[in-house]
């Protein structure tokens, strides 16, 4: 059956396209786009192609079309963790927050260095109406001491590789880690914490922790490691993605290593460019993440490293726990909060409406680049003849964030009036979410 979406502000990235324009789709690809803007009702009317009597039809007025979004970090805890989330509600949420593409981090239970945990994260995936991908782990069993066996991962079906979660701490390793990546032509995501210079996790060591009289982890736990591994992938040319971003001076590592010709890559998360280390005296552990929300100086700087290209990404590294879990004291909660379904709105809200960057841009660092990265040819893009994967949102009238189609719902945003609500996420042609 053809759907056609008609009548909203398609926004593409790659083509640099933000006009009124019909999405013509048949067979999960998009079929034609008939602009609007710059053609007379005539010329129109002639382009487009015969509607049929069966044709769905979806009026998108007063909508912006995007492609759908992709998220290069979730942890969707499947297998073995499956009370937090399992890859059903982590697809869920995702619909719901218009991503059509994710790629579940490796730290499940047991952890996924085997191609068959691979091949049981993907099979799962697969039933759930949107793409989910998978990494594997660099390392065995996230011990950080040997090597998986990244081919054959590969073949199972990894898209990258990442410790996550667990900082890399053998260079030797890290070194070896990036020539067999560059060699696969596959990229690995790296968590930057070095634990030797963290009292107590999750928690910015500042003003906040002083206040609170907790250790806390300093800047310089996440910077000493991105500095190294900056350097490494210099010297190897490996795609080397430093994940979840939070730190003014590793913004700086990262913008040098790109000057001298590193293949680096940065991504940030909605909380880190929204809230700062002041977040933990009001929302206890729903501000509690690794790395910590740091000062508002960070934040500041890293909304200017968005705005310059510095930033590659946004990722929402979505985090689920329970809330048994989060309810402990501060130092013995998890880290970590979910953001699959305020992402959008929170950078729709805080970056876009706060005049900080325009939809290209933010399309870019949602949609495009997360692809590229990936080596992902369909995502991230409208163009005719590519997939029909697609995120329709309301910028213009402000909702509150209630309930979240995730398992879990540790969150500080709940209650937070935001703008950007997605009212439907299409996926290879097929409607996946419908906003109630």
């Amino acid at each position: 059956m053809v759907k056609i979406i008609k009548n909203g502000r398609v926004i593409d990235p790659e083509s640099r396209f933000d006009g009124r324009a019909d999405l013509w789709i048949e067979n999960g690809k998009i079929q034609k786009i008939v602009k609007k803007d710059t053609k007379s009702e005539s010329d129109e009317a002639s382009d487009a192609p015969f509607i049929p009597a069966d044709a769905e039809v979806l009026d998108a007025e007063g909508l912006i079309v995007a492609p759908g979004l992709v998220d290069v970090h979730v942890h969707f805890r499947d297998p073995g963790l499956t009370y937090k989330e399992d890859i059903e509600t982590g697809a869920a949420a995702a619909k719901a927050g218009g991503f059509t593409t994710v790629v579940c981090m490796a730290n499940t239970k047991p952890v996924a260095d085997t191609p068959e945990i691979v091949r049981y994260i993907l099979e799962k995936g697969a039933k759930t109406g949107i793409h989910v991908e998978t990494c594997a782990a660099v390392s065995k069993g996230f011990q950080g001491k040997e090597l998986t066996d990244m081919e054959s991962l590969k073949e199972a079906g990894a898209i990258g590789f990442t410790d996550d979660g667990i900082p890399l701490m053998s260079e030797k390793l890290v070194k070896e880690a990036m020539e067999t990546a560059k060699r696969l032509n596959v990229p690995l995501s790296f968590h930057e914490e070095d634990p030797a210079f963290i009292f107590n996790n999750g928690i910015n060591r500042g003003p906040v922790s002083e206040q609170l009289g907790i250790g806390g982890s300093p800047a310089l736990a996440e910077d000493s490691m991105v500095a190294r591994d900056c350097m490494i992938a210099l010297h190897t040319g490996a795609d080397v993605d430093i994940q979840h971003i939070s730190s003014r001076n590793a913004v700086q590592m990262v913008g040098l290593a790109k000057k001298l010709g590193a293949h680096v890559w940065a991504e940030v998360t909605p909380h880190h460019f929204t809230l700062d280390e002041t977040a933990v005296l009001e929302y206890g552990t729903l501000a509690k993440m690794n790395p910590p929300l740091r000062s508002a100086a960070d934040r500041e700087a890293l909304i200017e490293a968005i705005k310059d290209g510095t930033i590659d990404m946004i990722a929402t590294d979505h985090a689920p726990h329970s809330a048994e879990e989060k309810e402990k004291p501060l130092t013995e909660a998890p880290s970590g909060i979910i953001g699959l379904e305020t992402s959008l709105p929170l950078a729709v809200t805080r970056l876009v409406k706060a005049g900080h960057i325009d939809y290209l841009t933010l399309f870019e660092k949602m949609c495009l680049n997360p692809a590229k990265l990936y080596r992902m040819k369909e995502a991230g893009r409208i163009r005719e003849g590519g997939a029909a994967d697609l995120v329709l949102f309301d910028d213009q009238t402000p909702y509150t964030v209630e309930k979240f189609h995730s398992k879990a719902s540790n969150s500080p945003f709940v209650g937070v009036k935001l703008y950007g609500k997605v009212h439907y996420t299409i996926c290879s042609g097929e409607t996946v979410y419908r906003a109630e």
